[in-house]
């Protein structure tokens, strides 16, 4: 994650070492340019400078070649001055210079960052100088420091700022001068002689992830230490992943990610600008944040909140500090998120469900990652393993309460979402993760919901306009209830939800209609209800559009049965006797599927008592080539056709009263269904058709829903009509259709025209 815009991106799983105080910080000189003090390379340069020394060949070369320590130690040798002289001037040399405000900042920042929470400093500098000792002035350490060669012990109850190359003693006449590392040859005694700098290092990486700041690339003490690291390698060890921070110039970032990878090294690089800002506000940033705890992550939740996740660029990747302060085990800053005023955007959602963490990132989240196992693994913040106290039981038989239960910072995002419920992205994104929600959700969900419905019934209406004010999608409208009942309520269908019809009919041909088959087909035609965005048609300059209305301006649906390919699947089973038997028995629960469908579809503003569109799906009852199969639900019409037929063959008694019910039912469909059956037979007596034909004013005779069924229902009435049915009928077509069929501003001689056409074709 980045602390500042524009600075580094500090992976993650250093950001969670250091939260687990496995994090030890290895300071270069780097750190002290801010207080005006030199780098390997300027110190050098100054040392010949102030000596009056040209450097010669030899020397010349060890600059050019940057081997600082070895020009040092030609330096040294020079019997003129002579090592006691050159160690007097790198004193005079290292005096920092400490009015700038910012000069000891990165040294504050990395005390802070080098304390545990056990009050414990584990810290590490090859720098000589007394900057560190200069900021604990007015808080000295219980412990230390270490200064070479007498080192502490890299363990856990280590406590103390060590100076892996010596400190700068305040009394520059003091003989621990000759204790600095400075020259090739005192590298050569800590790191290869004498050793005691190296088994340092070498226990240091074994115990702890080391970050190196304030080192080049080229650095001579890196390259002594990368050494002694590589000899341990050889021996068969393999340390933890090591860190560094590091600038490029411009164009050469990938050039020098490779080389601090060749070292063994991840590098965490920034660009160079102004003296390594990015790297020196980005250790005060990470400071700041640790040393507030959790209050630290609440404050980076509040910076980032109200911003658009869709405008984070690749040098202020504020998604990233978001995603590090929510994952805090506690859900402190989670709930600071959810409960902001006003509530954080739902853009936040995608941001949360991407694919950021993968295999190493388990253990932020409570779980031990195991090596070799899934360790491709990508996992979001809203989608995550979950660890084993919260994991379900592994059990052969269950009482069906098998999810595993939200951690602290999932409980807050749930109730951060429920002040969305007025969102159909909401919605929609849920159903495009599987659909069936955990139950804490849908609890938070329902109880969200009778809520705001109670604070309407109350006509609570300040209540309402707060919660409208600090959240506009809060308080769903009349269609947005809808939705969310039908979700809660299990009858949206699952992506991928696929119920094997092609299973169930094997099986029925081989065992008959059981009682459970019977409950199995019944569960896999069941309705429910695809949901999707809704489609808008592009505006042209001259495009004649129409905003959708009701509850098509939030979502497109379609009513759908649970299983897929019904129409195929149940293809040819009429040749099968068994089928045929079983029909009339499958006749009640057909019928009782049909009026779920239709019911859903009043629901969602689909269907009433005198229109359902069953006609443009479905334009007959009896087959018909115009039947196009497109819709799985119009199976079901289908199914009440042919177990009816079969009824009918059966007992004309209970074809009848099958008959009867439909035309009680409301819905177009039905009436067509109960014409279909009295235009069929002696089954329904002639005057009960009439009946129907010219119920409710005369409607059905006229309404385009049944049209087709009315149409042969009259070619069959026809020729069994008495006289006065005959009579009543003949006054019914001339008298026309009833205006009110019909739109208000169709004008007189057009209507005419209507009028004369739909009476002559009856």
């Amino acid at each position: 994650m980045q602390f500042v815009k524009g600075g580094p991106d500090v992976p993650e799983r250093l950001l969670q070492a250091h939260e687990d105080e496995r994090v030890v910080f290895f300071c270069g000189a780097g750190i002290s340019y801010p207080a005006g003090l030199p780098g390997f390379k300027g110190l050098v340069k100054q040392l010949y400078s102030g000596l009056e020394v040209t450097p010669d060949a030899v020397q010349a070369a060890a600059i050019k070649d940057k081997r600082y320590d070895t020009a040092v130690g030609l330096l040294e040798a020079n019997p003129v001055f002579g090592r006691r002289r050159v160690r007097e001037l790198i004193s005079e040399i290292l005096r920092p210079n400490t009015s700038d405000p910012n000069a000891t900042a990165t040294h504050e920042a990395l005390l802070i960052l080098g304390k545990g929470r056990d009050r414990r400093t584990r810290l590490i500098t090859t720098n000589f100088d007394r900057l560190f000792e200069h900021v604990m002035v007015n808080e000295p350490p219980s412990a230390g420091p270490f200064a070479a060669p007498l080192l502490p012990v890299p363990k856990q109850r280590w406590d103390g700022l060590v100076y892996l190359h010596g400190l700068l003693p305040e009394d520059t006449t003091d003989n621990n001068l000759d204790n600095l590392v400075v020259s090739s040859g005192d590298f050569g005694l800590a790191y290869l002689t004498e050793r005691w700098a190296a088994r340092f290092i070498s226990e240091l990486v074994q115990n702890f992830v080391v970050c190196f700041v304030g080192y080049s690339i080229e650095d001579p003490v890196l390259r002594y230490m990368m050494d002694a690291l590589a000899a341990d390698r050889l021996l068969g060890e393999s340390p933890p992943e090591m860190f560094a921070f590091g600038s490029y110039s411009k164009g050469r970032g990938s050039e020098r990610a490779n080389e601090w990878r060749s070292k063994n090294v991840s590098p965490i690089l920034y660009r160079e600008h102004r003296h390594h800002a990015y790297l020196h506000r980005t250790l005060r940033a990470w400071a700041n944040t640790y040393r507030d705890g959790v209050r630290g992550k609440e404050r980076i939740v509040m910076e980032c909140a109200m911003g658009s996740p869709g405008k984070v660029t690749r040098h202020d990747d504020f998604v990233s500090r978001m995603l590090w302060a929510l994952s805090e085990p506690s859900g402190l800053p989670a709930k600071q998120f959810a409960e902001l005023n006003p509530a954080p955007s739902l853009d936040w959602l995608e941001a949360f469900a991407t694919n950021r963490f993968q295999h190493a990132d388990l253990v932020r989240f409570g779980i031990r990652p195991k090596k070799g196992v899934d360790e491709d693994l990508a996992f979001s913040l809203t989608r995550r393993p979950a660890p084993y106290d919260l994991a379900p039981h592994m059990a052969l038989a269950d009482w069906g309460a098998h999810e595993s239960r939200h951690d602290k910072v999932m409980t807050q995002l749930t109730r951060w979402l429920t002040r969305h419920l007025g969102n159909p992205a909401l919605l929609l994104w849920l159903v495009r993760q599987g659909g069936k929600l955990h139950s804490n959700l849908a609890e938070q969900i329902t109880r969200r919901l009778d809520d705001l419905a109670e604070r309407e019934l109350c006509e609570d209406h300040k209540a309402l306009d707060r919660i409208r004010k600090d959240s506009p999608d809060a308080v769903p409208d009349e269609w947005m209830r809808t939705l969310w009942g039908i979700l809660l309520t299990g009858r949206v269908r699952l992506p991928g939800h696929n119920l094997d019809l092609y299973r169930w009919r094997r099986r029925f041909e081989k065992d008959g209609l059981t009682t459970t088959l019977r409950f199995e087909l019944r569960e896999k035609l069941s309705p429910c209800v695809s949901l999707r965005a809704p489609f808008r048609w592009p505006i042209g300059q001259d495009a004649d559009y129409r905003e959708p209305k009701g509850i098509w301006r939030l979502v497109d649906w379609e009513v759908v049965l649970s299983a897929k390919g019904v129409h195929g699947a149940l293809r040819n089973l009429g040749r099968n006797d068994r089928w045929t038997a079983a029909l009339p028995t499958l006749l009640g629960d057909f019928t009782g599927l049909l009026r779920d469908a239709l019911d859903l579809m009043r629901e969602l503003g689909g269907a009433d008592d005198r229109s359902d569109f069953s006609y443009v799906t479905q334009p007959s009852i009896s087959k018909h080539s115009q039947n196009s199969s497109l819709r799985d639900w119009t199976a079901l019409i289908e199914l009440n056709r042919d177990a009816w037929l079969a009824t009918a063959a059966m007992s004309s008694k209970e074809a009848r009263l099958a008959a009867e019910s439909w035309s009680r039912m409301p819905y177009p469909v039905f009436r067509r269904l109960a014409f279909f059956a009295a235009a069929q037979s002696s089954t329904v007596q002639p005057s009960q058709g009439l009946e129907w034909l010219l119920a409710d004013d005369h409607r059905w005779l006229w309404s385009v829903e049944i049209q087709r069924e009315t149409m042969r229902l009259l070619v069959a009435l026809g020729p069994q009509l008495d006289g006065d049915e005959l009579v009543r009928l003949e006054q019914a077509i001339l008298a026309g259709p009833p205006r009110d069929m019909y739109r208000d501003d169709i004008e007189d001689e057009r209507w005419t025209r209507i009028q004369e056409s739909k009476v002559w074709l009856r």
